[in-house]
């Protein structure tokens, strides 16, 4: 590819990152306007309702304003499913990444829109309504809170260090949920500080702004991890799997660390 489309293909990337920032931040506008009380349910049917009026909230005004931006790009319907995509673009939204959060009138939870370019993410943009920041990342380009270089944390040493993970869905496989809570375990040992909660999302901004040093997480689904992945790369982070080898959307685990404690990391998860 010559030097001049390069350019040109960054210039337009880095235009979309901005009118996604954009989109993002109005969807989470239209959620906060949602947020206080806390959503009373007595059964599964009543949750899913909830949640589904939450996630159509954002989606109307995020569907046509990122369709719009990319006409071509496919979009992901299910912000559950996971492994990989077909060729091509794709929008992969989480219309209210921790929306039981929401729900239970807890701070955790936010917008998040990434664009995928044949499994690999381009730019993000990942918007925290109740603070207003706005984290965004593309490749090359490094990552930004609201305009400010991220850094992740330069701890060389893993029992010096929070680390974090999320739990498993309640459907998830028995296997699974049983890794997840020996991994817990081991790095309770291992790590300084161990956080478990969700969403996934935020701990990985934590990375890439330096305030936790690493995170991990069994299967999982794509939109839980793509902009974090982004975020943490664009800011000096290393991405893997448990095991360390290099992740994709396929991958099983995943691990994001400073590049200090990451080796820590796979270790005390490969036991």
């Amino acid at each position: 590819m010559s030097e001049a489309l390069q350019t040109t293909d960054a210039a337009s990337d880095a235009d979309v990152l901005g009118q996604t920032a954009i989109a993002v931040r109005e969807a989470g506008s239209a959620l906060r306007e949602r947020f206080g009380e806390v959503v009373r349910y007595q059964t599964r049917e009543e949750l899913m309702r909830a949640l589904a009026a939450n996630d159509d909230t954002a989606l109307d005004i995020l569907r046509p304003r990122l369709t719009s931006l990319r006409p071509d790009a496919d979009w992901v319907e299910d912000e559950l499913d996971g492994g990989a995509l077909p060729p091509g673009e794709w929008w992969v939204v989480d219309p209210a990444e921790g929306n039981v959060n929401h729900l239970h009138a807890l701070p955790e939870w936010a917008v998040t829109a990434t664009l995928v370019r044949d499994n690999q993410p381009v730019l993000t943009a990942v918007h925290l309504p109740l603070t207003g920041e706005t984290y965004t990342a593309l490749t090359g380009a490094g990552a930004h809170l609201d305009g400010r270089p991220l850094h992740v944390s330069p701890t060389a040493d893993l029992g010096l260090s929070i680390v974090a993970t999320s739990q498993a869905r309640p459907d998830e496989d028995q296997k699974v949920v049983r890794r997840v809570g020996s991994s817990i375990t081991a790095m309770l040992f291992d790590a300084l500080v161990v956080r478990a909660a969700v969403p996934a999302t935020l701990h990985l901004l934590n990375v890439a702004a330096g305030r936790i040093d690493a995170f991990w997480q069994f299967a999982g689904a794509r939109a839980d991890l793509l902009a974090g992945a982004l975020l943490v790369t664009e800011a000096g982070g290393q991405i893997s799997d448990a095991q360390g080898r290099p992740w994709t959307p396929q991958s099983e685990s995943f691990l994001a660390a400073a590049p200090g404690v990451h080796a820590e990391a796979v270790a005390t998860l490969s036991r």
